[in-house]
């Protein structure tokens, strides 16, 4: 199966309502998964704590877009158990280089605090990973993303799995027919990941998200 997987296929894998994952970071093996239950971030329905309003107002960040995709991969695969393998990572970065891929980047002091990255198709959006360098640094990319996905004309915000992080977050879970019947409205939508004449700000974001 890992041979026979392209950029094209993966798209079309998207489509179809499936993602590939492989068992582990050594395994060259990648497996396609449909979950019986799917997780979803309602783009109208994040859930923003008073702390975490408290750090998106903050001046010590900043946030860019499609500038580090490469090191928010590695970010999310530096974990002891991971299912990015060395044959997803190179996938993913084929399709950042032909724009259907994306990163959303948190710096701090310099560096890389967090990020997280996915696939855009139509107006759907397909998170793959996110991490933390940084105490709530993935939060903060959530919620830029998310508001960014608004603004952008995006339906679908898909998340595969709901952990208990997302679920804080407003994340939910829905039935695989369910989500089909998202995902096929979603694909007809046109959406734009970088929409003119957009400028975000932290005021805005808790705004709109409020």
């Amino acid at each position: 199966m890992t041979a026979d997987i392209t950029p094209d296929s993966l798209l079309r894998g998207y489509a179809m309502g499936i993602f590939p994952m492989a068992e582990r970071r050594d395994d060259p093996d990648i497996h396609w998964v449909d979950p019986r239950r799917r997780g979803v971030m309602p783009l109208d329905g994040m859930h923003l704590s008073q702390s975490l309003r408290k750090r998106l107002r903050r001046t010590d960040y900043h946030v860019t877009v499609n500038t580090a995709f490469a090191a928010v991969v590695d970010g999310c695969a530096a974990r002891d158990e991971t299912w990015i393998n060395p044959t997803i990572h190179a996938l993913y970065l084929a399709l950042h280089v032909r724009g259907q891929a994306h990163s959303l980047e948190v710096w701090q002091d310099g560096g890389l605090a967090g990020g997280i990255y996915g696939v855009a198709l139509g107006g759907a959006f397909f998170g793959e990973s996110m991490f933390s360098a940084r105490r709530d640094a993935s939060k903060v990319a959530l919620a830029w993303l998310v508001h960014r996905l608004r603004a952008g004309g995006f339906l679908l915000f898909d998340t595969q799995f709901l952990t208990p992080h997302l679920a804080s977050l407003g994340g939910v879970e829905i039935l695989r027919a369910e989500y089909h019947r998202r995902l096929a409205a979603a694909l007809t939508a046109a959406a734009s990941f970088d929409p003119p004449d957009y400028w975000p700000s932290a005021g805005a974001i808790t705004g709109m998200l409020g």
